[in-house]
């Protein structure tokens, strides 16, 4: 799924918001990525698309700092995944240092401190027509916001049926980290649409070439 705010379009389709986070940074997509939070405009304009805010949501305290931390937060989580993903799938014991060493240690401190914080409470107002929005009980600081995403981060991590579906795209120029809920856990890449379309598309041009070559 993919959302977003004039010429620039988030991609939602990791199954996690956490993992979403991941892939915002140059870490969490192809090798050629660039940063995508590149300052707090468009840190807010992913807040929104990701439906942590309401859209119309005036943040108006974000600032470099909330930059700063989100992107702590998604270094902590693409961490603490990644190193979950290796220990899935057998490839390391359960007391492997990756899983037990210091930076390992401090960034699952890091999520859960942030996880303790309270979220932003939602509520639901009349708009026109008398249709029900989804807004907030106050405007969310960071701490709020940070905490939305550690949440998912400690849930998903606390959850053996979850983190057996992790995986990473099998893209040849991608590396993002999704779940695999798809029937019989085939799904090999991140996006159908995207690496999966991509991959089908340099398989049709391999072909070619050897056709042309016989």
């Amino acid at each position: 799924m993919a959302a977003g705010r004039g010429a620039y379009v988030w991609r939602f389709d990791s199954g996690r918001i956490c993992l979403d986070l991941v892939a915002t940074g140059p870490a969490g997509g192809t090798p050629r990525a660039r940063e995508q939070l590149e300052g707090p405009a468009r840190l807010a304009d992913w807040l929104t698309a990701a439906r942590l805010v309401p859209p119309g949501t005036v943040l108006t305290s974000l600032d470099t700092t909330w930059l700063s931390r989100f992107r702590e937060l998604r270094a902590d989580v693409d961490r603490l995944m990644s190193a979950q993903l290796v220990h899935e799938r057998g490839q390391i014991g359960p007391l492997s240092p990756q899983l037990t060493c210091s930076a390992y240690g401090r960034a699952l401190d890091r999520i859960n401190s942030l996880a303790a914080h309270a979220p932003p409470g939602p509520r639901a107002v009349r708009g026109e027509g008398g249709a029900l929005l989804r807004t907030l009980s106050a405007e969310p600081d960071c701490a709020g916001l940070l905490a939305v995403v550690a949440r998912d981060a400690v849930d998903l991590l606390t959850d053996p049926v979850a983190c057996a579906a992790l995986r990473r795209c099998a893209g040849g120029a991608c590396h993002r980290l999704y779940l695999d809920t798809s029937r019989g856990g085939r799904r090999r890449w991140c996006s159908g649409e995207v690496c999966g379309n991509r991959e089908r598309v340099a398989r049709h041009r391999r072909r070619r070439i050897s056709a042309k070559e016989i």
